[in-house]
């Protein structure tokens, strides 16, 4: 292999881990998101219950419901800016896939064209004065 195919190959599984990356936390920033949005839903439904706590506390419960829905709010926002990130990152790979694909096959010819090279010279080479 040419060194331009071991730099691609080595910068395309870069890429994929980058790729791999991106994917990973955008799915924790969509976990989490509907982590915070099911807290607030139960937060609401104890409120709605009418229990003790929630009648003599109802300030906080509105504040614990504002923050769920703000954590909510702000892991969608972050989980849109990763999946941004993902479309860059994947075209990314796609771009450096392509070309180690085109740079492997074109070394691959050049191989082949040497070795054809090479078996034509043999034969045209008279036996016995090879020396």
């Amino acid at each position: 292999m040419t060194s331009r195919v071991e730099r691609l190959k080595k910068l395309l599984a870069v890429q994929q881990q980058l790729k791999a990356l991106h994917e990973v936390r955008r799915a924790g920033f969509i976990a989490e998101a509907a982590t915070a949005k099911q807290d607030a839903a139960e937060l609401v439904e104890r409120f709605d219950a009418n229990e003790t706590m929630s009648a003599l506390f109802p300030d906080i419960y509105h504040r614990r419901i504002g923050e769920a829905l703000a954590r909510e709010q702000a892991n969608r926002t972050m989980a849109e800016k990763e999946a941004t990130r993902l479309a860059t990152a994947t075209a990314r790979t796609n771009m450096v896939e392509r070309s180690y694909r085109e740079v492997q096959m074109e070394d691959e010819r050049q191989r082949s064209d040497r070795e054809r090279l090479d078996i034509i010279g043999q034969r045209l080479v008279p036996r016995g004065h090879g020396k």
